[in-house]
């Protein structure tokens, strides 16, 4: 490029007989020198992505992963930790997460820490006899059950709790242990019959779901939803359309949901 920029000076001395186009060479050279600036600085374009020299990384940020339902429910969990340590049900339900997880020490601890602060929570108590159980204890998990179930082996419907939160867990050998308890500690009562009932109907055993709730309905016909599911069983029962004046109230303890309602004394 250099020969080239000589030898467009030359030109520029040559004869005045070429005055006339002289004036062309000026802008010429001013190209050609141009030219060579470019050629010899280099005249590869930069490429900046949006951010470049702002503290910002190079590029177009890439897609942020969504959190798992799980991850969010632990963080709202924590946080509620945090505003008030005293809050069992949440200690049990993130100990669950971890649970879930296979954490099991974190799990132990928050089941734990459920149960300082409500020694009688009994979906906690089920908990924990679980985690043994998976994390490989069988027998402390074992010797654990008993002991929880010794604590309630005077009321029916704390047995029927107990056995409600191992029926969650899907220990139902525990489940119904605690359901026979109650059961033998109150056999004329509907409610635990009818509890013992929908446990069967729960695992697919028809016959027994059959003879406990025929006899939950037995002990007191106004069971409306009792009645259905015998009906759904093939037994032709005929329910009483209005409570007679003066009859006793069902001695409701629980709910096929699991959910406790009032109990009559």
């Amino acid at each position: 490029m250099t020969v080239r920029v000589i030898q467009l000076n030359r030109l520029m001395r040559m004869d005045d007989s070429r005055t006339a186009a002289a004036g062309a060479f000026p802008v010429l050279s001013l190209v050609a020198l141009l030219v060579a600036i470019l050629v010899f600085a280099g005249c590869t374009p930069t490429v900046k992505w949006p951010g470049a020299g702002t503290g910002e990384p190079n590029g177009p940020a890439l897609p942020q992963a969504p959190q798992a339902p799980a991850q969010i429910r632990k963080a709202e969990l924590l946080a509620e930790i945090n505003h008030k340590f005293e809050n069992p049900e949440a200690h049990l339900e993130l100990g669950q997460l971890y649970h879930a997880e296979g954490l099991w020490s974190q799990a132990e601890y928050h089941y734990k820490v459920a149960l300082g602060f409500d020694p009688v929570y009994w979906d906690a108590q089920a908990a924990m006899v679980k985690i043994m159980i998976d994390s490989g204890n069988a027998a402390e998990a074992k010797v654990q059950a008993g002991n929880y179930m010794n604590e309630v082996a005077s009321s029916a419907q704390r047995s029927v709790r107990l056995g409600q939160g191992f029926q969650k867990q899907k220990m139902n050998e525990y489940a119904l242990a605690c359901y026979k308890q109650a059961l033998r500690l109150a056999p004329d009562s509907a409610s635990v019959n009818k509890q013992i009932g929908y446990y069967y109907l729960s695992v697919g055993d028809k016959p027994n779901a059959k003879d406990y709730l025929s006899r939950s309905f037995r002990l007191n016909p106004y069971q409306p939803d009792v009645a259905e599911e015998l009906g759904k069983l093939g037994v032709e029962i005929r329910a009483p359309r209005k409570t007679p004046e003066g009859a006793t109230k069902p001695d409701k303890i629980v709910q096929p949901s699991g959910q406790e309602t009032k109990t009559t004394k």
